[in-house]
């Protein structure tokens, strides 16, 4: 059965004026000389620990509760994001991952995999991450990989097997982000290197944030992820974990590799009160989420607000959509998605002039909020 919708089409060749033919997949696109509504291709999030009450490390209702909340904004498809834990509490919640994707429940954001995000990072840069890290030893490699769920692993290049944990992680398909990490600029690259080798796809977690700073001396993880045309870098542009002129850096330097991330946790939706994260206590205020200490413990960001602090920095709808869907698509080998052109997947945003979404389809199917 195929459906059609018209208005201002956000393509590859820009902004076109069309009708928009699709099933499961894209049809057609014709010019039309009717006005409707902006239509974007769905968001793609590749770091997202909850949202609307539910979390990741919940297991499979958390992440369907996740998944629900983050498609109303926009969020066709994402990748349930881990928190540094108990052994046992990461493996139980990548299960609940599998299970999830497994069902592909068709009222639900698309979830290729998981992002796993600790326990294999620096105790030295924690952020909001519990003090429970630890070494990705090659039994623990091997049972990660055998639950084939991961699809992206936050690595701190300096702990103990990190290079050979890169290695097999990239040889696996697995994307390798550099994060949580206090290690010197050569250090970065050896990784970086060791991953290339493989075959494998180099990013950076949560740019600028857990990852000291750049200077003219030592450039550091910062400096190694702007040099680097190559990889990808994601960043939180909920205008709280990064200044808007450190953005628009990144994105003069990485282009075509920057993209956003709402890093949301289970709070997002919510306005005030306290919640946790990891088992830690994390009070909502002000529009953002903190431990006792102060430190941002993830953001209450969606992806369809990422897309308004986007235009309200100056970037077009053109440019904004690129960050939300075409480069997270492009990172993550999805190749069926990403972008409105005939034969791709049928995830659409529908927005309004004020940028609001109207409405959503995944791969064809309009979502009931």
């Amino acid at each position: 059965m195929s459906h059609s919708l018209y208005g201002t089409l956000i393509t590859p060749a820009g902004a076109v004026q069309g009708n928009l033919v699709f099933g499961q997949t894209i049809h057609s696109i014709t010019t039309t000389s009717k006005t409707g509504p902006l239509i974007l291709p769905g968001f793609i999030d590749t770091h997202v620990h909850g949202g609307g009450g539910g979390d990741t490390m919940d297991g499979a209702k958390g992440v369907r509760t996740l998944a629900k909340y983050h498609l109303q904004h926009g969020s066709t498809t994402l990748f349930p994001t881990t928190i540094t834990n108990p052994w046992d509490n990461i493996i139980s919640a990548l299960l609940g991952v599998r299970e999830v994707m497994r069902e592909a429940d068709p009222q639900l954001a698309s979830i290729p995999g998981a992002h796993l995000e600790g326990p294999f990072i620096s105790a030295k840069r924690l952020g909001a991450q519990p003090p429970q890290t630890q070494v990705p030893e090659a039994d623990k490699l091997e049972e990660l990989l055998e639950l084939d769920v991961i699809r992206l692993v936050t690595l701190a290049p300096e702990i103990p097997q990190a290079l050979p944990a890169a290695r097999k992680f990239a040889k696996a398909g697995v994307r390798v982000s550099i994060g949580h990490s206090a290690a010197s600029l050569e250090t970065v690259q050896k990784l970086m290197q060791a991953v290339k080798a493989k075959g494998g796809v180099v990013g950076f977690t949560h740019l600028y944030n857990a990852m000291g700073v750049l200077s003219g001396r030592e450039p550091g993880i910062i400096g190694a992820a702007l040099s680097a045309p190559e990889s990808f870098a994601e960043i939180i542009l909920d205008l709280h974990h990064v200044h808007p002129t450190s953005f628009l850096a990144a994105l003069a330097a990485k282009p075509d590799h920057l993209h956003l991330i709402t890093d949301g946790i289970r709070a997002c939706g919510m306005v005030t009160g306290q919640t946790e994260l990891g088992g830690q206590t994390v009070t909502v205020k002000n529009g953002t989420a903190r431990l006792a200490d102060g430190t941002l413990a993830g953001s209450l960001l969606s992806l369809d607000q990422a897309l308004k602090n986007a235009a309200a920095l100056g970037l077009s709808i053109e440019q904004a959509s690129q960050l939300l869907s075409a480069v997270p698509a492009s990172y993550m080998g999805l190749k069926d998605r990403g972008m409105l052109a005939v034969g791709k997947r049928a995830d659409l945003v529908v927005i309004d002039k004020d940028l609001s979404v109207l409405k959503v389809y995944v791969a064809g199917r309009r979502v009931n909020f």
